[in-house]
Parts: C-alpha cells; sequence; structure tokens
C-alpha cells in the first residue's frame, strides 16, 4: 500500500514538472551571474523579447551559431556552377614530348623523316593540332598548316580540366572557398587536441568560412558548425578564400571590375557592387610574380599563341599554342584559359592568371576591353616596386 501511494506520489510530481516551463536557478543557488529571464529559451531563432527567456542550452547554441552565419538547416553557398557548355573547346592539343622536336613540310615528310619545316625548342612546349592520320599503325597530327608531326614527339592531350568557379545572384554573407588538398576537420581549432571528427573535404568542395580564430599564429577556419580546418600545414594551403568586397577599389570607374588575389589565388567579378562570379586561378610563381596593381584589359582574343622565356640558358623556355580566352590586361600578362594544367589554387605561372577553360570562357564573355582588373596580395608577399618586373609571360 505504501509502495503504491509512493508511486502515484512520484509520477504526480513528474507530471506537474513537464506542464510548467523550467525554471532557471537563480544566482544565489547557482553561485553564477543570474540572466535575464527565468524561463528557458525554446530553442528557435529570434522570436522573443530580450530579456523574456534565458538564452541557454540549446537555444543558445542557435543564438551563438546565427552570430557567425550559421543558419539551420544548413544551406550551401548561394552561388550556382556556370553553363557546363563553356568548358567544352574545339580546339585539341598536344604536349611536346622530346626537346628539338621537328615539324615537318608535310604528312610524306613526316613518314619518310624529309624536309623539317622547323623544330620546337622549348623545354615547355603544348602545341594544338586540326588533322591526324594513321599510316602503317603509326599516327601523325597536323599542327600547322601544312605542318606535321609524329606521335612519337606529342602527348595528346584528353579533356581539359572541367573545373568551373561559381554564379551568384546576390552576395553571400560569409566568406567561402575551394578545398586544395583533401583535409579532416576537427571539432575545435588548433593542433593539440586529437578531436578529428573523421569527414573529410576533398580537392574542390565548396566551404562556407563561418568564423576564423588564430591558434599558435596560425588561422582556423570554421567551415561547419564545430567544424575547423587550418589555413594550411607545412607548405600546403588547404582553401583557397573568396572573401567579398563589394566596395569598387580605388580608381575604379565604372562600377565593374575583376579581384584577382595573390594570397588566397582566388579571382573575383563584381558588378554594380556585387559579386557574380568567384573562382580559383594560377598565378605566377617566384621570381616572375604576377604583378600588384589596378589595369585595364586592352585586348581580347579567343585563341593565341604564347612564348616565352626569362634566363639565360632558355631553361624555363616555354611554347603555348591557342591559348584559349585570352584578355591582356598589363604588358604580356593576360587573364587566359589554362589547357595544360589542373593546377588552380596555387602559384605556377610566368606572370599571368591562369583559369580553367571554362571559367576564362564566362569571365571572356562577361568582360570587355577597358574593364578594370585589381591585383593585389593582402599578405604583403609580393613585390610592388615596378622596377621588379618585366612584360610577364604566360
Amino acid at each position: 500500500m505504501h509502495y503504491r501511494v509512493f508511486t502515484l506520489l512520484v509520477s504526480f510530481l513528474i507530471q506537474s514538472a513537464l506542464s510548467k516551463p523550467a525554471i532557471a536557478a537563480s544566482s544565489e543557488q547557482a553561485g553564477q551571474t543570474s540572466f535575464n529571464g527565468e524561463v528557458l529559451c525554446i530553442p528557435r531563432e529570434g522570436i522573443y523579447p530580450e530579456g523574456s527567456c534565458s538564452d541557454l542550452g540549446p537555444a543558445g547554441y542557435l543564438t551563438r551559431m546565427a552570430g557567425m552565419g550559421v543558419r539551420f538547416p544548413l544551406r550551401s553557398t548561394p552561388g550556382f556552377q556556370p553553363d557546363p557548355s563553356l568548358t567544352y573547346i574545339e580546339i585539341r592539343y598536344g604536349e611536346v614530348v622530346r626537346q628539338n622536336a621537328p615539324v615537318y613540310a608535310s604528312l610524306e615528310d613526316a613518314i619518310k623523316k624529309g624536309q623539317v619545316l622547323r623544330k620546337i625548342d622549348s623545354p615547355y612546349s603544348f602545341i594544338s593540332y586540326t588533322e591526324e592520320a594513321v599510316v602503317d599503325g603509326k599516327r601523325y597530327y597536323m599542327v600547322e598548316a601544312g605542318g606535321w608531326m609524329t606521335a612519337n614527339d606529342i602527348s595528346r592531350i584528353g579533356t581539359p580540366a572541367l573545373f568551373q568557379g561559381l554564379l551568384f545572384h546576390s552576395t553571400p554573407a560569409n566568406p567561402f572557398g575551394w578545398i586544395l588538398y583533401p583535409v579532416v576537420t576537427k571539432r575545435t581549432p588548433g593542433f593539440q587536441l586529437d578531436d578529428y571528427t573523421g569527414r573529410e573535404l576533398y580537392r574542390y568542395d565548396v566551404v562556407n568560412i563561418y568564423a576564423v580564430e588564430v591558434v599558435d599564429g596560425l588561422e582556423w577556419y570554421m567551415v561547419r558548425p564545430d567544424e575547423w580546418i587550418p589555413e594550411k600545414q607545412d607548405w600546403q594551403r588547404f582553401v583557397g578564400r573568396v572573401i567579398p568586397a563589394t566596395q569598387p577599389p580605388e580608381g575604379v570607374e565604372n562600377g565593374k571590375w575583376i579581384e584577382v588575389n595573390l594570397h588566397e589565388q582566388t579571382i573575383a567579378a563584381y558588378e554594380n557592387k556585387q559579386l557574380v562570379f568567384a573562382s580559383l586561378v594560377a598565378t605566377g610563381i617566384a621570381p616572375f610574380w604576377t604583378k600588384p596593381g589596378l589595369f585595364q584589359i586592352y585586348q581580347k582574343f579567343e585563341a593565341t599563341p604564347m612564348r616565352g622565356s626569362f634566363e639565360a640558358d632558355r631553361s624555363d623556355a616555354y611554347y603555348l599554342e591557342d591559348v584559349p580566352w585570352t584578355m591582356y590586361y598589363d604588358q604580356a600578362r593576360a587573364l587566359h584559359g589554362a589547357y595544360w594544367h589542373n593546377g588552380f589554387g596555387a602559384v605556377r605561372s610566368h606572370g599571368c592568371v591562369n583559369m580553367s577553360v571554362g571559367d576564362a570562357h564566362w569571365l571572356y564573355d562577361w568582360a570587355e576591353v577597358g574593364d578594370w582588373v585589381y591585383v593585389w596580395d593582402p599578405s604583403g608577399e609580393t613585390p610592388t616596386d615596378p622596377a621588379m618586373y618585366g612584360e610577364g609571360g604566360a
């Protein structure tokens, strides 16, 4: 009998507790600073008058995340992929794999090793070809009108890199970026704790960056709620960021400009103070840096050859045929598509701004001669003394 009464009493007390709002402990009871309200907020964003409830527990977590720009359910970066058909290019390419490779006067000369028109002597050379032929099981390529090369000297390039950036209808509220190398997220910034989540991010994954913390001199980025990645480890950078900046650089007169961030290796296009496009690039490697400054596009080519050399022994010489979607803006420095590599997000050019073929195509269609190109390095590592720069190159 006593047990039954006790059970009923406990049940009544539990039901009474569940039927009433939770009461926050007083400051005297908890030994802590009192909160504005006594009733705990239900975990919903932005619906309570200030001081009407205590912003603790799940509600406090949502408030903290909202302060970083995180909303639930999580949304992807408000960008969308450009038309995939922009990645298509009719030109066929090949890499010259032997130095001093001959270009023969005709297909018959290529077969018989006859008359040679010229030799391609640059150690880094790529050709475009319009026809190919197979004779007695051997393949030959027409690389210019009447000029032929053998397959022994050329390695055909298949489809150029299909990577594309993002288009935008409105400027994102948060910085964002692309993963450059695979990285596993951590629950806290810093390497002190072994609290890896097990979730791996892969190259070209797009991430929002909600918060930045500096731990032991290294920046850490929060890419999801309580998931952090380092800016870099040793020499390896993990993300190329775009930090939207909708105010035009000083000197831009028409409200339309292209920003190249040398530290992040990203490009962003703005129109009417709105971000409209962003992607990864590959700019000049030392000592062939891409020169910082404000420039204007002065010439456009759907495809154009590029060649050059800066070292006395020509060890760095390059020869590139039919470079697609080229826009010159600073002497020999240009924005253009790069069909010969997929290294976007890292330095590697002779001073030009390399983009994927699809990205270069989109930018070529959008930009006009006279549009502004703003090149800068927020880290300050790229030299700004004009005396350190020549004409530049691909």
